[in-house]
This record gives structure tokens, C-alpha cells and sequence, in this order.
């Protein structure tokens, strides 16, 4: 299933403004309410659709991160990104997306369709746990944190991670993935 406009607006729970209702949104919606009104997170430390963008080839790609939380000095912790489909079939794409992500490497993703999740230590490429209450309050997220070093990737290994990522995200760009998709004309 493709992302696309539902022609509608809705009012976005994190900034209060009206936004296009697509068909993720409510998804999106329904994660970042459960993070701030379950889990404490507080709602400007989650920032919502934000664009990873990386190069191949001297040309640039950009995924859209569907919410991205940032500790209390204003680097990124903890990525959130939904998905249509299995949930377990995202995990080496949300590691990559981790790795590559600017003021990173983060160290922790969620990959969920807001039924099933999966919390995953982005450095090391692991999971940690799996189904919702597997998503860390943010206190537990800032322990988990607390003693986190940023390492930036040697370009040769951030290279390669590009390039890997891009096999997941790659076929987005140019195709009707990153747009709206429509019938063609009937004949």
C-alpha cells in the first residue's frame, strides 16, 4: 500500500496545526499520542516527518522518518517509523536508517504498524524486544541513553550502509511511491 492523499485534513496532534490527511497519518498520529500520553514523552522533544537524506552516486535520496525523538540537549535518541506489512520484514532497513541518521548514529529504532513493534538497538543491528510494550517511557529511554557515545561512521563504512539502505528505500524515488498513485486512463 502506498502513502496517499485521502483529500482530506485532520489537525496534527504534536503541533496542533491542520495537516493532509493521507493514508499513514492516523498511524502516525495514533504512535505519537502513545508515546506522550502513555509514555511521557514530551511532545517537543518528538519531531514528525523528518527527511534522512543521503547520497548515491552524487545524487541525493531522501526517506522520510515518520517521528524522531530527541533527549534534552536536542540530539536524536530514538526513531520511530512506521510500516505497512510485517513488521519484522523492517528491521535491517530501521538499522540502516539509524546508523545513517544526521546527528547520529541513534542508538535505538522502532519499527511499528501501531499494533506490533520492534525496539532495535541500532548500533549493534539487534532486537531488543518485540510488541508494543516493548517501546521504552521516555525516563527509560533517557537511562538507556545516558552513557550513549556518538561515534560519526567512517565515510567508507557509512558508504556502504548508504547503499544498502538505498536497496529498501531506492525504488521510492521517481516511481508512483513518492506520489500520488492513479489508474490509467480508460481507454
Amino acid at each position: 500500500m502506498h502513502e496517499v492523499s485521502m483529500g482530506g485534513t485532520l489537525r496534527d496532534y504534536l503541533s496542533g496545526e491542520k495537516i493532509e490527511e493521507t493514508t499513514y497519518e492516523e498511524f502516525r498520529q495514533a504512535l505519537a499520542k502513545l508515546l506522550v500520553e502513555e509514555l511521557g514523552y514530551p511532545k517537543d522533544a518528538l519531531k514528525a516527518k523528518i527527511d534522512l537524506c543521503f547520497e548515491i552516486e552524487g545524487e541525493e535520496m531522501c526517506r522520510t522518518m515518520d517521528l524522531v525523538i530527541y533527549d534534552k540537549e536536542g540530539l536524536p535518541i530514538l526513531l520511530v517509523m512506521f510500516c505497512a506489512g510485517d513488521v519484522g520484514s523492517y528491521e535491517r532497513e530501521a538499522v540502516c536508517a539509524g546508523k545513517l541518521f544526521q546527528g547520529g548514529p541513534v542508538p535505538y529504532v522502532v519499527i511499528s504498524d501501531s499494533m506490533d513493534a520492534f525496539l532495535l538497538d541500532a548500533v549493534s543491528g539487534k532486537t531488543l524486544a518485540h510488541g508494543m510494550k516493548s517501546v521504552p517511557s521516555y525516563e527509560e529511554l533517557l537511562k538507556m541513553t545516558a552513557d550513549y557515545k556518538r561515534e560519526p561512521l567512517p565515510a567508507e563504512k557509512r558508504e556502504k550502509i548508504e547503499r544498502i539502505f538505498y536497496t529498501y528505500t531506492g525504488f521510492l524515488q521517481g516511481t508512483c511511491c513518492s506520489e500520488s498513485c492513479s489508474l490509467p486512463p480508460k481507454k
